[in-house]
């Protein structure tokens, strides 16, 4: 999952006015912002966060920018503080999105792991997490992937949790559906066996096959926590395209984070701008963006 930020839609009907914030305002909100989930929004960010913002801060009846922060950050009122998170990320994601991840699954791990399997090395179980899942086409690829290599017929079992701080792309993403031209991006011959296409009131949809929507689990997560309410080892972890709107500081502790969750041999898998090379701990590169946990 990737998080970008982007202005939302002019009203519709009458005139519509921003409710501009104050230097002060502004600072307040992305500090909040910052110190809950982790999120770095600085000066060149204000006028997307006004126009993110603005039409709830109307909705509400409020009439400035502090009015709504006061309210949103005040401890009774977590449900504002979360759809405003949902407002200030968009989730820009697509199947198989950075095809180098899943090429190199496919040429050097998942053939390696069939065969430690078969000589009895490891179990025929596979864990993996999707860490910022946005709508759900980045763990359904993976369950995808996975399924075909190491069907459950031959003894196999595919476990992936799903994770993202959005709940409205969480929403999205357990119903599993899409426009049927997003298609295009699956490889064919996962598309035929995991992919139903709609007819009726559906046409122009396609959705995931009731086996592949079982093998994936949703729930939100703020990377930003001290603790994550998973459980792992995983045997890979995908955190792609998220850790970019991290500090370097907030970056090194989700790292750290993260790969107390990997089995040692575990991969962690980041996007294509985010190098960790200041704060590999233990850590070793195997590829470019593709990092393994040295067994201890």
């Amino acid at each position: 999952m990737a998080s970008a930020f982007a202005p939302a839609l002019a009203h519709s009907g009458t005139a519509w006015h921003a409710v501009e914030p104050t230097a002060g305002d502004f600072r307040r909100l992305t500090t909040l912002v910052h110190d809950i989930s982790g999120i770095s929004l600085n000066e060149t960010k204000r006028a997307l966060v006004t126009h993110r913002v603005s039409p709830r801060v109307r909705a509400l009846g409020f009439k400035t920018f502090g009015e709504y922060v006061d309210y949103a950050f005040a401890p009774e009122n977590e449900q504002e503080m979360v759809r405003l998170l949902d407002l200030l990320t968009t989730n820009e994601t697509q199947f198989f999105r950075e095809p180098q991840h899943f090429e190199f699954l496919d040429n050097k791990v998942l053939p390696a792991w069939r065969e430690a399997a078969d000589a009895g090395r490891r179990p025929r179980l596979i864990r993996a997490w999707s860490a910022a899942c946005s709508t759900g086409q980045e763990p359904y690829s993976l369950a995808m992937q996975l399924m075909w290599h190491f069907p459950s017929d031959q003894g196999w079992g595919i476990h992936i949790t799903a994770t993202d701080l959005s709940t409205r792309a969480l929403d999205v993403a357990r119903q599993a559906e899409w426009p049927i031209d997003r298609a295009s991006q699956i490889p064919e011959i996962y598309r035929h066996e995991f992919m139903l296409r709609g007819v009726g009131e559906r046409e122009g949809r396609m959705r995931a096959t009731r086996t592949l929507r079982e093998s994936v689990q949703f729930a939100r997560l703020n990377l930003n926590d001290e603790q994550y309410d998973v459980t792992g080892p995983f045997d890979m972890i995908f955190c792609r395209n998220v850790l970019i709107y991290f500090t370097p500081e907030g970056r090194a502790k989700v790292v750290d984070r993260l790969t107390r969750y990997l089995a040692p041999g575990g991969l962690l898998f980041v996007g294509h701008a985010e190098s960790l090379h200041a704060h590999r701990g233990e850590l070793r590169v195997v590829s470019p963006t593709i990092y393994e946990r040295v067994a201890t």
